[in-house]
């Protein structure tokens, strides 16, 4: 395994790799490795090496980082300051059977995987400022800057964001960061089914009240939480968190239940337990590695949600798992060589929606679509990013797509 220490050696490396046409496996620190379709890679990079903080100006509320900075530091760095990554990165790595808290920033924003806040502040390339990396043809390229800009034509940022190492090796990206909330508060209602918790989780984001975090969880998965006083409660649980001055949250807080009180009697859970309680669930403790099971990620309509999930268990037994007011189902299936593929995909082009296979063991994942396939429109245009940025295709090859 190559760890270069600084771009130029990884450009060196890359230029190799491109002179013999070697396909190239990329890799952070190896936490989402078990994502996506294995990679057939001769030669495998890490950025591990490439690591550290480079800059950081909290007055302005921008970082940038090596790509190979442990989330983990980047996040203890801030929290130091008052302040945070704004979208709440997920942590995959246990629900694949990886270590916890072992991502890199790079990985973060090369995979684009956010947690719950996206509801409120939006996904990772929404943050991302700025990026500097090896393309395919071994050449180092830098993108965006330190401050928001205003784009007239292609943002390469954004491209880069989403494309799992298949068009570049990152090295160093520069984010957005904001301050941490003075105070948060959950706010539980129990028994709900599906369809009704989804209900009241949209009627809960329409509002003014700037709600940070909208699951649901059905009374089995809601059993395998570590909370004792909820998981031994034998209900769905539907959960909103508000997070801002400890004066908006008491304020937006009444305001809200006022609002739902049809939905029932609401429970409370204060800042120390709130942070317990969604920390947990961004690190999807609830959806736990299994051999015996397999793990899909479908994005959806909210409101189509517990249609699209009741038609899958019309073909296979499921637990689903609602984020995102609904629009983001964590779907655990049995174990099978095909993932129920066929069934998944069928149901969400009915329904609407993109399906993404998360955990399964390397034959599955060699076998079937793990990501959305594309449609017409969109595979023309990822093949011309991928003929920019790597005419060879040694980056990554087949990582998310077969023929690409």
């Amino acid at each position: 395994m190559q760890r270069p220490g600084a771009d130029w050696e990884l450009q060196f490396v890359i230029a190799g790799c491109v002179e013999k046409r070697l396909p190239i496996e990329i890799v952070g620190s190896g936490s989402k490795r078990a994502i996506g379709r294995p990679v057939d890679g001769v030669v495998t990079i890490t950025t591990a090496s490439l690591r550290g903080i480079s800059l950081y100006e909290p007055n302005e509320l921008v970082m940038s980082a090596r790509a190979g900075t442990p989330l983990s530091q980047i996040e203890a760095e801030l929290a130091a300051r008052g302040q945070m990554l704004p979208f709440e990165p997920i942590d995959l790595g246990p629900t694949t059977g990886g270590p916890q808290g072992s991502q890199t920033i790079g990985a973060v924003f090369a995979t684009n995987m956010s947690g719950a806040r996206r509801v409120l502040y939006g996904a990772a390339r929404d943050h991302l400022l700025g990026v500097r990396g090896v393309n395919g043809r071994a050449e180092l390229f830098q993108a965006g800057g330190r401050v928001m800009k205003n784009v007239t034509g292609y943002d390469i940022t954004r491209g880069l964001t989403g494309s799992w190492g298949t068009l570049a090796a990152l090295t160093e990206v520069t984010f957005k960061v904001i301050p941490w909330p003075e105070t948060s508060v959950t706010i539980i209602y129990l028994g709900l089914p599906d369809n009704l918790a989804i209900e009241l989780l949209s009627a809960a984001m329409m509002m003014p009240v700037e709600v940070s975090g909208a699951v649901h969880l059905p009374a089995p998965v809601a059993a395998r939480l570590n909370h004792p006083g909820l998981k031994t409660l034998n209900k769905s649980i539907t959960a909103l968190r508000l997070e801002n001055f400890a004066s908006a949250v008491a304020g937006r807080k009444q305001r809200l239940k006022e609002t739902l009180k049809v939905y029932g009697k609401a429970l409370e859970l204060e800042h120390r337990e709130t942070l317990e309680f969604w920390n947990e669930l961004r690190r999807l403790s609830v959806m736990p590695h299994n051999r015996q099971t397999l793990l899909w990620r479908i994005s959806t309509k909210a409101t189509t949600a517990p249609k699209l999930v009741s038609a899958i268990k019309r073909y296979m037994p499921a637990e689903a798992y609602y984020d995102w007011g609904g629009s983001l189902i964590w779907l655990e299936v049995p174990s099978a060589a095909d993932a129920g593929t066929a069934e998944i995909r069928r149901v969400t082009a009915i329904h609407g929606g993109h399906a993404m296979l998360i955990r399964a063991e390397p034959a599955v994942r060699a076998a079937v679509e793990v990501f959305q396939p594309l449609s017409p429109p969109l595979e023309r245009l990822t093949r011309g990013l991928k003929a920019a940025f790597d005419p060879a295709g040694i980056l990554n090859p087949g990582r998310m797509y077969a023929n690409l």
